[in-house]
């Protein structure tokens, strides 16, 4: 059995999960990578803190105290406005502290927040599209049942 923890953006903290816990029975966006017949179970949820992320540094310890293997940063990070300056850091912070694996993105990215990201620079300038591979994997119809 997969077990997993989520941190989402601050600034969504009264987000209910409804889309990442979707996506998660889905096995779709981020949560692509789990095969269906895989059992997964949702062992922590929790904000980054607000910027700078200071939940980042203590929240993992919790997960992973409940078994989590694997961390997976809200889908939220990467789309909302402006997206989360520091992903990358999370990411390779976590990744060295806790020896966790950690994946970037929850639910598919929603269409209407797709086609205004598109058209602005700052996904390549992070390199959202290496960082978050699984987002960009979704098919139009997909993207548009999570607007």
């Amino acid at each position: 059995m997969k077990k997993i923890g989520v941190i989402i953006c601050s600034r969504y903290q009264n987000c209910g999960g409804g889309k990442c816990l979707k996506a998660l029975r889905e096995r779709a966006g981020g949560f692509s990578i789990y095969p269906p017949e895989e059992e997964v179970e949702l062992v922590g949820y929790s904000t980054c803190g607000g910027c700078p992320g200071g939940n980042v540094e203590y929240v993992p310890e919790e997960m992973i105290k409940n078994g989590a293997d694997t961390i997976h940063l809200a889908t939220g990070l990467v789309v909302g406005y402006p997206p989360c300056p520091y992903i990358r850091e999370f990411k390779e912070f976590l990744e060295s502290k806790y020896k966790v694996k950690v994946v970037v993105g929850t639910h598919p990215i929603p269409m209407k927040y797709f086609s205004e990201h598109e058209k602005l620079p700052y996904w390549d300038k992070m390199d959202i599209r290496k960082i978050a591979p699984e987002l960009f994997k979704e098919n139009v119809a997909q993207m548009k049942s999570y607007d």
